[in-house]
């Protein structure tokens, strides 16, 4: 396995989780305080998606970050699955990577899935919870970075 395939596999691992995290939450989700000072889901979405932004840049050799605003819960949803679609691609065509894997991993990628994990513990806390599941039998595939994803293999309550 290439350095390539572990991070396309990783991102997959993203897309499989951090969906199962937004998908299906109410609008008003978007603005829930957990706590005074700290981010709102929305703005974790957010967060994501620049990180997604980010990694681009890396990869293109320009690196910049963007702070950006989710408005819309679903808009933002849709620009997590486009971000991750468009970094996915820049991963399959850059041969040798301008920026090592390393950083890539252990920077903007490791970072986001900190934060689905958070928006994933905000779902309960505002009662509107996702199932648990046993990832380690979801069918995770590299490229399969987009919202269609497949259906848990054994989720629990």
């Amino acid at each position: 396995m290439t350095e390539h395939d572990i991070l396309r596999y990783t991102l997959a691992t993203l897309a499989y989780r951090g969906g199962k995290s937004i998908r299906g939450a109410p609008p008003e989700f978007r603005t829930f305080p957990a706590a005074e000072g700290s981010r709102t889901p929305g703005e974790i979405l957010a967060h994501l998606c620049d990180l997604m932004d980010w990694s681009i840049t890396m990869l293109r050799g320009r690196e910049a970050w963007h702070d950006t605003a989710v408005d819309d819960w679903q808009a933002g949803v849709d620009r997590f699955f486009a971000a991750l679609e468009a970094l996915d691609g820049e991963l399959a065509a850059s041969d040798p990577l301008p920026v090592s894997w390393q950083r890539l991993f252990q920077g903007p990628i490791a970072d986001a899935l900190t934060h689905v994990g958070q928006i994933a513990m905000l779902r309960r806390m505002a009662g509107v919870p996702i199932r648990g599941e046993n990832y380690s039998r979801a069918e995770i595939v590299a490229g399969r970075v987009g919202a269609d994803q497949t259906p848990p293999k054994r989720e629990f309550d």
